[in-house]
């Protein structure tokens, strides 16, 4: 099972932090405080995180498909039936996959420096460092894509975070999640049509500048999704921009805390 934690266990509403590649629950280290006054909070390290199984122990190919049951087992142990996600980056692109497949799960998403698609410039970087990976540390293509993704001085704070968080993995489950960014795209296709009745809210710095034009574009029709940027942040928002990130999402989640969800036609 993977590594979870529970936070605080006193509310009815569950929320459940997933966090991005190569990093983990720390990355929510500035919302966890506030989070836990009005929820129960749970973060869950994915496979080749923290003390996560790691990739290479499943019997099956690793797949998005197995990260989504992985995260339903832990809801499962728990006993939470539906839950509110919060996601940064990878995670986000986790929820959006949960919601194509189970959307019975999710009660209501927010959406940190979400990916829906990679702009032309993206998929060429990584195409580039699929054809470089086996030349190098993991580490050095971690940290060159790092750079890209939060260029700016004011991005440092999250850029550190990322890499010193990746130091903790090894290149054999680094390796696997990058194996799986093709699969990026297919995560979001299908959300309008089987999710467009959970409550979204996408939280991106309005410099996350690799992602924001596409997440833009592709959400406008969902009649269920709502935007926020934030002026003078990158990529891992709620890090850069803490109080105005959990402000936001809060107030979000405060709205859908015990609605019931609508049945789609």
């Amino acid at each position: 099972m993977l590594e979870y934690k529970v936070h605080q266990e006193e509310f009815e509403e569950y929320v459940i932090f997933l966090h991005g590649i190569g990093g983990n629950s720390t990355v929510f280290g500035k919302q966890l405080n506030e989070f836990k006054k009005q929820y129960n909070v749970i973060t869950i390290h994915l496979p080749g995180h923290g003390k996560s199984p790691s990739v290479k122990s499943y019997d099956e190919r690793f797949s998005i498909e197995l990260n989504l049951r992985e995260v339903l087992k832990v809801m499962d142990h728990l006993n939470i039936d539906r839950a509110h996600f919060v996601g940064v980056s990878l995670g986000s692109i986790f929820i959006h996959a949960l919601m194509q497949r189970y959307p019975h799960r999710v009660k209501s998403a927010v959406l940190a420096g979400c990916i829906t698609r990679f702009s032309p410039f993206a998929a060429i970087l990584l195409k580039l460092g699929d054809g470089i990976k086996s030349l190098m540390p993991f580490l050095w293509l971690y940290r060159i894509f790092a750079y890209i993704m939060m260029p700016k001085n004011n991005h440092a704070v999250s850029r550190k975070l990322f890499i010193r968080e990746a130091k903790k993995m090894n290149r054999e489950c680094f390796l696997s999640w990058y194996r799986l960014t093709p699969f990026v795209k297919s995560t979001y296709q299908l959300v309008q049509t089987k999710a467009s009745h959970i409550p979204k809210m996408y939280i991106s710095g309005r410099e996350d500048h690799l992602f924001v034009k596409a997440l833009e574009e592709d959400i406008q029709g969902d009649p269920s999704a709502e935007i926020v940027f934030l002026d003078d942040c990158g990529h891992v928002c709620n890090v850069e921009k803490p109080k105005e990130f959990n402000d936001h999402a809060l107030r979000f989640l405060s709205r859908q805390a015990g609605c019931r969800l609508k049945r789609v036609q």
